[in-house]
């Protein structure tokens, strides 16, 4: 998950030896909006009960993992590459944002092959449509 990745980095690079309280806590308190702020209210009362042992960062994200975990990164991914159109980039740039967006989206190759076809500007559709051998992969 992006948000896991990031917390991770920040904390690696400037948390560095802090608490792992402190460290839970910051994470908590970029955790906002909607259901997810609910379910951080409820995470928040567990462990001011002491229900919850909550002892180290990898601890509280193993919980937002199971909570909130691969299905909605499937489905975000999956959201993204189907709105994904090359516009202004270049060939190389669509296909590399492409593959960062395809990565973990759960699309399976010919799928993927249509819906990175569909995002490419209508003249190279065009042109990839009357082709007299129509490439059978993206890299192609």
């Amino acid at each position: 998950m992006g948000f896991i990745n990031v917390c991770h980095l920040y904390a690696k690079a400037r948390l560095g030896e802090v608490d792992n309280n402190k460290k839970i806590s910051w994470v908590l308190s970029y955790i906002q909006g909607g259901v997810v702020e609910v379910w951080k209210d409820n995470v928040l009362e567990e462990i001011k009960k002491r229900m919850s042992e909550m002892e180290t960062m990898e601890k509280l994200f193993e919980k937002i993992r199971e909570k909130f975990g691969e299905f909605d990164e499937k489905s975000r991914k999956a959201d993204k590459l189907w709105l994904l159109t090359q516009e202004s980039k270049t060939c190389n740039e669509y296909v590399q944002e492409f593959k960062r967006a395809a990565r973990g989206s759960g699309y399976k190759r010919r799928t993927l092959i249509e819906e990175f076809k569909k995002g490419l500007n209508r003249m190279i559709r065009r042109r990839l449509a009357e082709a007299e051998s129509p490439p059978s992969t993206i890299t192609e």
